[in-house]
């Protein structure tokens, strides 16, 4: 019966879904709709809809448990924890869900393996967080073939639109903040130079795409010197690893560290600090990190983190929504971009100004870390 239903829901996603942004519920902003396209379409679509509606209806009824499989990308970070525990709260055997978890270790090819056996399985709905944003186009045809719809969160995938929903972050527009940010920072402190050292997150990740690409502007707008950028694939470890190769080779030429995620600030903390070197508010060293978890706002709160640029993790409930909807045969929007505030240290700035990534001037405020805010947080 369920395979049915996804089959059914294949052909009514195809006609119907309206490209649009948004989510119901309270951690997720909506966006504008893109396109009107398959209004042509409806009365095919409403057709589809209605079978599939009475297909969830039959499944209700015979009390059958909803099988997920989901491929994770790993355990490297405070995020990724906060991820998988938000994924499987919702996803849990109470709302009615078999989750079947795999931890993927940032193995690309185990990933899709991973994959390949929910598929094998004839699990009903697969989500995956996907550790690069390519190489998809074959499995997720084998998915689409199988009729087990997929959703996607976090990183996205750019080689396939075989998936009926994502749910996420706009990586660049938090690359765009920070490079605003830095901007405005740097011309209050009355700092002339920018010299920057960059640890970038998985490469080919779209995290680090879309980080690197939004800072990068601001470096080549503002014509800053952007020393060298190396990843440290979103770990401690590899935060500290390249933040001691820089100190190595650039001592006393930069003053400006951008991590990509929290963790990765960590270890380049651990390392300035062996080294002696100053940085945080007061410091010789601004330090802009991703993710604000809660052990990165206690950095910005101790002042050793200038500013952190939220990518919020509680993607569960919108997963269990969206899941909800297919099974009821509503229509759901292809993308949810996450609600997401912007963290500072000090109270110099109060909020700052620059064009998103969908080319609209935005003004959006700061929010200076106390005890409160580090209390709240994920």
């Amino acid at each position: 019966m369920r395979k049915a239903l996804s089959i059914l829901l294949t052909a009514a996603m195809a006609t119907s879904m309206l490209a649009a942004c948004g989510s119901s519920t309270p951690t997720a902003t909506q966006a504008p709709a893109e396109t009107k396209a398959a209004e042509t379409q409806a009365t095919t679509a409403a057709e589809a809809v209605a079978e599939v509606t009475e297909a969830a209806k039959d499944a209700a009824a015979d009390g059958e448990t909803i099988t997920v499989g989901f491929a994770q990308v790993g355990h490297e970070s405070d995020w990724r924890t906060a991820s998988t525990n938000s994924v499987q709260s919702a996803l849990s055997k109470e709302n009615g869900i078999d989750l079947q978890f795999v931890d993927c270790d940032n193995d690309s090819a185990a990933q899709l393996e991973a994959v390949r056996n929910f598929i094998q399985q004839g699990v009903d709905y697969i989500v995956i967080d996907p550790i690069v944003s390519t190489g998809w186009d074959t499995v997720l045809t084998e998915a689409d073939d199988a009729g087990i719809p997929v959703i996607v969160i976090d990183r996205t995938i750019d080689d396939s639109d075989k998936y009926v929903s994502w749910v996420g972050s706009e990586f660049t527009n938090e690359g765009l903040a920070a490079g605003a940010w830095l901007k405005a920072y740097v011309a209050d402190k009355g700092i002339s130079e920018v010299n920057a050292l960059v640890i970038s997150g998985t490469t080919g990740s779209s995290a680090q795409i879309g980080r690197s690409d939004g800072f990068d502007k601001y470096v080549e707008a503002e014509k800053w010197n952007k020393i060298d950028e190396q990843t440290g694939d979103f770990t401690q470890e590899g935060g500290q690893k390249v933040m001691e190769s820089y100190l190595k080779s650039y001592n006393g030429q930069f003053n400006v560290v951008v991590c990509q995620n929290d963790n990765e600030a960590f270890g380049a903390i651990d390392a300035m600090k062996a080294a002696g070197v100053s940085y945080g508010v007061d410091g010789d060293v601004i330090v802009i990190s991703f993710d604000a978890c809660t052990a990165g706002l206690q950095k910005v709160l101790a002042g050793e983190i200038n500013a952190d640029f939220q990518c919020n993790p509680l993607q569960g409930p919108d997963c269990l929504n969206i899941i909800k909807k297919l099974e009821a045969g509503e229509t759901v929007d292809q993308k949810t971009f996450m609600a997401e505030p912007w963290y500072v240290a000090e109270d110099k700035l109060t909020d700052i100004t620059y064009t998103n990534n969908s080319g609209k001037e935005v003004t959006e405020p700061l929010v200076v870390v106390d005890q409160a805010v580090v209390d709240a947080a994920y």
